[in-house]
Order: structure tokens, then C-alpha cells, then sequence
């Protein structure tokens, strides 16, 4: 078995060190991860220009590969190209803040990562931590965080996927840790409806033109049983199980055409 572990924070990230210390030992691990920050990048493919792989150290010592490219390009060159081995399991993260809710499923780097494996038949897991500090959500390099509970959980759960597989109908988890946890304890949630409410500021550059930042003000709970508030009003680590397969029913369709 092998474990293939990326993200969107870029290779020489805390987070990436900190999923590759958690499942040490478990089995054999390759590193290929974007060269630079890629948050909000989601799904994205790389098809009009060329990808660059440079072999690179980490901070332990050990050996890397970093891709001029998106998440979604880290894992497809990391499954069909660079890996030794095709990998058992495919870990995106630990990503330095929480992606929660539907809304992250189309515009987290580090879900779309996940996502791009589980496409090709590779169970994964996206790691995600809560921080309280907006301003190092978007670092590349390394932060000051309190890794230890999330690499607790991400081994928890790593163990039981290479020892169990993923349930029937189950793609890929998204895996969500608070910044201040109660508990040990890991809930079995839903997604909430989403994580930020869009915020636009508009602005004037010095010739007198507008242009704008894309930001959003957090959504501080939803529905019992989601993500959201299982994650912020109870301060408890989430596991949500996501199918690729989005359709809806097809029985509400026969009326409606």
C-alpha cells in the first residue's frame, strides 16, 4: 500500500508536513503537492499551458515533488506519473482553515484535490483545521499551529480507510477539526448549506476605477447534524462521507418536462 498526500497551501506548507507526520509508519508515503498557494482554486485542470515538476527536500529531509499546477494537476501527475506505486489512498491537507458545507465542494483546493482521486477510483481523505487567525489562511510557508489533535484524528481515520475501505457509495470524507476541541470524539455529519456569505467591497484605483475583492463574513452555525455546527457550536472534529454521484432524483423530473 501507498498513501499519496497533496493539498492547495503548496508543498513547503505546515499542514502538508503535519498530515505526513500523522500517518508515519502506517505504510509507504509520496509528496506531490502544488508549488504555491492554490486556496479557492477548486477543481481546476491545467490544459492550456505546460506543468512544470521539480524534485524537491522537505523540511524533514525527505524527498518531494512540487507542480507548477493546480491540486486537481498535484494528483493526476502523482497517480499516473510520479508515484512509485499507484497509491492506496490519497490525502489532501492538512489545509490551514476549516472547509465546510456544499459550497466548499466546488471551490476548495483541498476538496477538489480529494474529489480529482476518488474520480479515479482512489479513496481519499480532505483534511481541513480551523484556525481563529484570518491572516495565515493564505500562507504558503510555514505557520504557528497547534497541529497535535488533527493529527490524532487524520491517523484515526486513515487507519480505519486502509483497513476497511471506504463504505459502499462512498467517494470520498471530508474531514473538519476545531481549532479548540472538547472532545476526541469524531461525529458523522451532513453538509451545511455554507460557510460564507458572499461579500463584495468595492473599490477605486488611483485613476478613478472601480474594481473589487470577492470575500465572504462566516456563517456561525447551521441545522444540528451539519458540519457547521457540529464543528463551531460544539467544537467537535466532523467526518462527512461525499458520492460523486450529485444527481437528484429522477422521479422529480417526469412531471416537470
Amino acid at each position: 500500500m501507498a498513501i499519496l498526500i497533496t493539498n492547495d497551501d503548496g508543498f513547503n506548507s505546515s499542514g502538508i508536513m503535519a498530515a505526513k507526520k500523522a500517518v508515519e509508519g502506517l505504510t509507504k508515503i509520496q509528496v506531490v503537492a502544488p508549488a504555491t498557494q492554490q486556496s479557492g482554486i477548486g477543481h481546476a485542470l491545467t490544459l492550456f499551458e505546460p506543468i512544470r515538476v521539480t524534485s524537491v527536500t522537505l523540511s524533514d529531509g525527505d524527498h518531494a515533488f512540487s507542480v507548477s499546477g493546480t491540486p486537481t494537476d498535484a494528483v493526476i501527475l502523482g497517480i499516473y506519473q510520479l508515484a512509485e506505486e499507484k497509491p492506496e489512498l490519497v490525502i489532501s491537507g492538512i489545509n490551514i482553515g476549516e472547509n465546510l458545507g456544499k459550497s466548499e465542494l466546488s471551490t476548495s483546493g483541498t476538496i477538489g484535490a480529494a474529489m480529482e482521486a476518488a474520480v479515479h477510483g482512489i479513496p481519499a481523505l480532505s483534511v481541513s483545521l480551523q484556525v481563529t487567525r484570518g491572516d495565515i489562511k493564505f500562507h504558503d510557508g510555514h505557520v504557528d499551529v497547534d497541529f497535535a489533535h488533527a493529527q490524532r484524528m487524520v491517523r484515526r481515520v486513515t487507519q480505519q480507510i486502509l483497513k476497511k475501505g471506504l463504505p459502499d457509495g462512498v467517494d470520498f470524507l471530508n474531514l473538519n477539526i476545531p481549532s479548540h476541541p472538547h472532545n476526541e470524539q469524531i461525529k458523522i455529519t451532513n453538509l451545511g448549506e455554507r460557510m460564507y456569505r458572499v461579500h463584495i467591497t468595492e473599490r477605486l484605483d488611483p485613476r478613478g476605477r472601480p474594481y473589487y475583492w470577492i470575500d465572504g463574513d462566516p456563517v456561525e452555525d447551521d441545522n444540528e447534524g451539519t458540519d457547521v455546527h457540529s464543528l463551531k457550536i460544539e467544537n467537535t472534529t466532523t467526518l462527512t462521507p461525499v458520492s460523486l454521484d450529485c444527481t437528484a432524483s429522477l422521479d422529480l423530473m417526469k412531471g416537470w418536462i
